[in-house]
C-alpha cells in the first residue's frame, strides 16, 4: 500500500463524522462493550457501499436522481431518530449514571444503518479507489478487496479508540447528571448537523 492511500484513508476514518459520533455515545451511555460493537458495526455499515463500488452499483447511484435522493433523504431521516434516541434520556444510547444492559442488537443495528444509509461512501469509494491502481493492474478486483480490507480495519482501530476514550471518562462524568444533560444535547444537536449537512449535499 502506498503512504499516500494510508494517510488519505487515515484522514477520511479519523475525521469526525456520524460513526465516530456514534461510537463515541455508545461508549458513554453503556461502557466499553458497547464503543467495540459500534465501532464493529460501523465497520460492518462500510461493507455494502464497497461491494457496491466493486460490482459498479454505485455508479447507477450516481446516474439516478430518484435512487440517490431516496437514499439520502432516508439517511437524514435515520440521523434525526438518532438524535432523538439520544435527547431521551431513558433512550437506548442513553448517558446515565447508572450502569446500562447492553443492547448487542440493537448496537450493531444503528451502526450498520448509520453508515449503511450514507450515499455518499458509495461514491466516495468510486471516486477513490481507482486512484490508487495502476493501469496495469492484473487483478483489479482484488486489490481494491485488499484496499477495501486496509480501509475497514483502520476505520475499526480509530472508531474503536474514539469509543474507548469516551468509556473512559464515562465514569468521571456519572457523578455530574448536569454534565450529562448537556452532553446529551451536544450529541443530539451533532446528529442533526450531520443530516442538514447530508440533506443539503449535492452529487
Amino acid at each position: 500500500m502506498s503512504p499516500d492511500f494510508l494517510l488519505i484513508c487515515f484522514i477520511v476514518v479519523a475525521s469526525p463524522g456520524t460513526g465516530a459520533l456514534y461510537t463515541m455515545a455508545a461508549g458513554l451511555g453503556q461502557g466499553r462493550a458497547a464503543s467495540l460493537l459500534a465501532a464493529f458495526a460501523c465497520t460492518l455499515g462500510i461493507v455494502p457501499h464497497l461491494a457496491a463500488a466493486m460490482l459498479g452499483l454505485a455508479a447507477v447511484l450516481h446516474a439516478s436522481a430518484l435512487a440517490y435522493e431516496t437514499l439520502r433523504y432516508a439517511g437524514v431521516a435515520y440521523l434525526l431518530y438518532m438524535a432523538w434516541q439520544v435527547l431521551r434520556a431513558d433512550g437506548p444510547l442513553r448517558i446515565t449514571p447508572e450502569a446500562a444492559r447492553l443492547r448487542p442488537g440493537r448496537v450493531i443495528a444503528d451502526g450498520i444503518l448509520l453508515n449503511l444509509l450514507n450515499p455518499k461512501l458509495s461514491i466516495f469509494f468510486v471516486a477513490f479507489l481507482p486512484q490508487f491502481i495502476a493501469p496495469a493492474e492484473p487483478a483489479v478486483l482484488l486489490r481494491m478487496m485488499e484496499m477495501s480490507a486496509v480501509f475497514m480495519a483502520m476505520t475499526f482501530v480509530v472508531f474503536a479508540l474514539y469509543g474507548l476514550f469516551a468509556a473512559a471518562i464515562r465514569g468521571q462524568l456519572a457523578a455530574r447528571p448536569a454534565i450529562l444533560a448537556w452532553m446529551r444535547r451536544g450529541f443530539a444537536a451533532a446528529f442533526v448537523a450531520l443530516g442538514a449537512k447530508l440533506a443539503m449535499s449535492e452529487r
